[in-house]
């Protein structure tokens, strides 16, 4: 199968789960709207619906990026000033361990907002591709944390200190990758997590982190599309 078309699949992968997942939305719903390459097609599909179908819902967006784009489409959005719960969050992730449906997220630079946003929610959808799911985090990503830019080459220490190798992030033309809450993200590669709620907490104790990409005990499905077909995955621990 050539680099291309194997690209293509993995984008119809996409696409299949997403436009699954966003039959969980319904009107009335206060909807969060994810970040990344299949969260994108969520929105695309909402967007669709509140055009064509007259779905009646209001969004919160996980980055200016979304935002953007569910504007686009024409979706209505709303803020925390006007909502404190939401019904439903649907995004995507970098891994999902199987059994637990725990997660690491912020590949895309936007787990601040996402965590904040999935925080909040009745239910928390992950749609993916086969390829995110993994026995153990860890495995095949590293694990974003997101740092405030003074003193960020002491808090890299202490995260080394840990057991982590440390990447500052940049942009493809080498700039220092921002975030929209204008912070920095070191990718921390660890062997597979063994115990990643302890880690978890070591992280947050760093004096300069504002927050970690492991997202756990938060998802309530997973929606996963691959060779075999589309999955509604649910933890079992």
């Amino acid at each position: 199968m050539s680099g291309l078309h194997s690209e293509l699949v993995v984008e119809e992968y996409k696409r299949q789960a997403a436009i699954q997942a966003a039959t969980y939305v319904h009107d009335g719903m206060i909807v969060g709207l994810g970040t990344g390459s299949t969260a994108r097609f969520v929105v695309s599909e909402l967007g669709r619906r509140v055009r064509e179908e007259g779905l009646r819902i209001q969004a919160i967006p996980t980055s200016v990026v979304t935002q953007k784009q569910a504007r686009e489409e024409g979706i209505p959005l709303t803020t925390f000033a006007d909502q404190s719960v939401l019904d439903i969050v649907i995004d995507g992730a970098d891994e999902i361990e199987l059994r637990t449906l725990n997660l690491i997220k912020g590949m895309g630079g936007a787990l601040l907002w996402e965590k904040i946003v999935a925080s909040t929610a009745k239910q928390f959808v992950i749609v993916a591709d086969q390829s995110k799911c993994v026995e153990r985090l860890g495995e095949r990503c590293p694990l974003p944390v997101e740092v405030v830019a003074f003193g960020w080459e002491s808090t890299a220490r202490k995260l080394a200190a840990l057991g982590a190798q440390i990447t500052l992030r940049r942009c493809s033309d080498g700039r220092i990758f921002l975030t929209d809450e204008r912070h920095l993200i070191i990718d921390c590669v660890f062997s597979p997590l063994t115990a990643p709620y302890t880690l978890a907490e070591d992280i947050l104790s760093i004096v300069g982190v504002v927050e970690h990409g492991l997202f756990l005990h938060m998802a309530t499905i997973a929606i996963v599309s691959g060779s075999d077909g589309t999955h509604i995955l649910e933890p079992s621990v």
